[in-house]
């Protein structure tokens, strides 16, 4: 993926800032030396810096579901938080894919720019012990398997989190392996070139730095396979519908016979995860899917948070990658109170992608459970737009909310797990879910963005807490 790709719609800048975030945004760079070039851009040009002439105002606007290239996404940790700020986000998450690979660094870009950040991963896990084993709930691909986040991971929980995820991503790359032998027949048998593994999915990743190697690696490499044969264009458009039997809605079809088209893997890659992916599929066990209860377990030692994240009947998808279907809503009176008794503390949803009476419906629901909700807008396609204007709407101000909270959530408990958000000994334990949030919301808004760990402002704010609502 050429890292231009992150860089499109970005107003013009000139040669040297278009070079530090073209460094910046670079999938093969470490992440010190993405970090150096987004330092490099704001001590040369004083514009970039937070508050500077070239920053557009921060609206109220957060998103807090962001993949990076450590899963699927033309988006490093810095260009991710670069792109949340230029699109006037005050606040912006890091969510991938069975993966912390992106903390470190979308926590200290997002400080050098001057934007709140919260972190954490996403994950698939087995309700096939559960009273929907046989539901599909939320994902499109599997029955009796749910996406779920673990949201507000602390700083002190990186290194577990790396090592209790590392046996998932080991039975994933075993299935992923058989999936690219798969693939690879479809593609020989149809006069394509076959893809390996080792040579042609995984340098795509960054398995090598603690990222995640998903379906859409396997189906970049498999479309660099067509593009190679037809070129970019209506060539590549007839020819997958001949050879492959890929037929193009018009829309992506129009998309993809231009060739100049700067979304064009990504708008490809919708194409192929409706159709060619269902060829070489194969469901995942519960050695990469593991049971539910073990991830909330991990989630709660962790100082995490929990989170479900709610789908809902789809009639239409944004990015073409999701066909209309219907999933949860025909049981979620059930499914809901479920989950928080089973220990979710927590759901996430995309408002742009819910119709009112959906999120409606969930935000009463969640109300009902005593359920934290978190919004974000699932990132992992250049064609996405960073922005939620939907968060700004008066009924969904909670959201925002939450996002400062879950910020505050990560840095105080960081420095003492009894101000997690949820603990136990919390000095507002005893409190509503929405008198915490509003609490934690006020105290992450008081965070020095640039600064949010500053042990001192910390300990002072979480003295305050305790004057406040504690024993002190």
């Amino acid at each position: 993926m050429e890292p231009s790709a992150a860089l499109v719609g970005l107003p013009e800048k000139d040669s040297f800032a278009r070079d530090c975030l073209v460094a910046a945004a670079s999938p093969v760079a470490t992440g010190r030396e993405r970090i150096a070039a987004l330092g490099s851009l704001l001590g040369e040009r004083p514009a970039e810096r937070p508050g500077g002439v070239a920053v557009p105002p921060a609206t109220r606007e957060v998103n807090n579901h962001v993949h990076t290239i450590y899963s699927f996404s033309p988006y490093s940790p810095s260009m991710a938080a670069y792109r949340a700020r230029a699109s006037g986000l005050g606040a912006a998450g890091s969510v991938d894919h069975d993966s912390i690979g992106a903390a470190e660094e979308m926590l200290e870009a997002s400080a050098l720019l001057g934007i709140g950040a919260t972190v954490g991963f996403e994950i698939r896990v087995s309700f096939r012990d559960t009273p929907f084993a046989e539901r599909k709930i939320n994902n499109p691909d599997s029955i009796g398997i749910v996406y779920m986040t673990v949201q507000g991971l602390p700083r002190s929980s990186f290194e577990a989190a790396r090592d209790f995820l590392k046996p998932i991503a080991k039975s994933r790359g075993e299935r992923n392996r058989r999936m690219t032998l798969a693939a690879t027949s479809l593609l020989e048998s149809a006069g394509y070139r076959g893809i390996g593994y080792d040579l042609d999915v995984l340098p795509l990743s960054r398995a090598a730095e603690g990222g995640s190697v998903t379906e859409r690696h396997i189906l970049a490499a498999a479309a660099a396979s067509m593009i190679e044969r037809h070129g970019k264009g209506p060539a590549l458009v007839s020819g997958i519908a001949r050879d492959l039997d890929l037929a193009c809605p018009p829309r992506i079809a129009s998309w993809l016979s231009d060739p100049d088209n700067p979304h064009y893997l990504f708008d490809l890659l919708g194409l192929l995860k409706t159709g060619f992916l269902e060829a070489v599929f194969e469901q995942p066990g519960e050695e990469e899917c593991i049971p539910v209860e073990r991830v909330i377990a991990f989630a709660r030692k962790a100082g995490a948070i929990p989170a479900y994240a709610y789908l809902g009947d789809i009639a239409d998808s944004p990015t073409g990658d999701k066909k209309a279907e219907k999933f949860e809503d025909e049981f979620l009176d059930e499914l809901v109170p479920f989950l928080s008794d089973i220990g979710f503390r927590a759901v996430a949803y995309m408002p742009p992608r819910n119709s009112p009476g959906q999120l409606a419906r969930i935000r009463e629901l969640c109300s009902r459970a005593g359920l934290m909700e978190i919004s974000g807008v699932d990132i992992n396609s250049s064609r996405q737009s960073f922005n939620c204007p939907e968060v700004l709407a008066p009924a969904m101000a909670h959201l925002v909310d939450a996002t400062w909270a879950l910020i505050a959530h990560e840095r105080l408990s960081g420095i003492d797990a009894r101000y997690g958000l949820f603990a136990g000994d919390n000095p507002l334990a005893s409190k509503p879910i929405t008198d915490r949030i509003a609490a934690y919301g006020d105290i992450g808004r008081a965070l020095d963005r640039s600064r949010p760990d500053e042990p001192t402002m910390l300990s002072r704010l979480a003295r305050d807490l305790e004057k406040r609502h504690g024993n002190v």
